[in-house]
């Protein structure tokens, strides 16, 4: 047992507290970085699979979903279950009508480039999913980049230090966006959101397969 050829942790740390569960995991990095032996770690908290693991398996239901590193699942999830499991705040999602190369969301033309308008155009007609990370969205973003612009209305704010959570409402749609706090959002405020087009993914929402996800 002092040397065995592999290690299993199942959900070692789930009983700890915040800051102790911090500590740990940095601790067990370590010892897995001196003994450099391999462990399959078991865990429900996608935090603690995304900064340990060197190569990520994700199960739903004994199904297995996606095997990647935490590169791959974050930037190429492959099906709805995946994106929205990975990340923390999670993905938005958001329904939007397929048209010629741009998504409708609601009363909003998302105009597309790359492999989002290809989906868009091989769907033309059909409602498809969009998804978009909270900290891939900007206030307003910069004029003349290659961007998707969603209008919005601020609902809630929390502040959380340097950065500030907020809340809006999009067509219909809840959108949590990550923002530096000097942005001073106040809800109320009419708002622009702002993602680069290589950000958005889109998604089938009758397979839950990815139509963006690098082959």
């Amino acid at each position: 047992m002092r040397e065995p050829a592999a290690f299993l942790m199942d959900e070692p740390l789930s009983n700890l507290d915040a800051k102790l569960r911090v500590q740990t995991r940095a601790e067990i990095l370590r010892l897995q970085q001196r003994l450099e032996t391999t462990t399959i770690y078991v865990t429900h908290d996608q935090v603690e699979a995304m900064t340990m693991g060197d190569r990520i398996a994700v199960m739903n239901l004994g199904v297995l979903q996606q095997v990647g590193s935490p590169p791959e699942l974050y930037d190429n999830p492959v099906n709805i279950f995946v994106a929205a499991f990975i990340g923390s705040p999670a993905m938005n999602f958001a329904t939007a009508k397929a048209r010629d190369g741009h998504l409708e969301l609601g009363g909003t033309k998302l105009e597309l480039s790359g492999r989002p308008a290809k989906a868009a155009e091989q769907n033309k007609g059909r409602d498809l999913l969009i998804g978009f990370r909270p900290e891939d969205l900007e206030l307003n973003g910069h004029p003349g980049s290659q961007e998707v612009r969603i209008p919005a209305r601020i609902d809630v704010v929390e502040y959380l230090g340097h950065e500030e959570l907020i809340h809006g409402e999009a067509e219909g749609h809840e959108i949590v966006a990550l923002v530096p706090s000097d942005k001073k959002v106040t809800a109320g405020d009419e708002v622009q959101f702002a993602i680069h087009v290589d950000k958005l993914h889109v998604f089938d929402p009758e397979t839950e397969l990815s139509l963006t996800a690098a082959k």
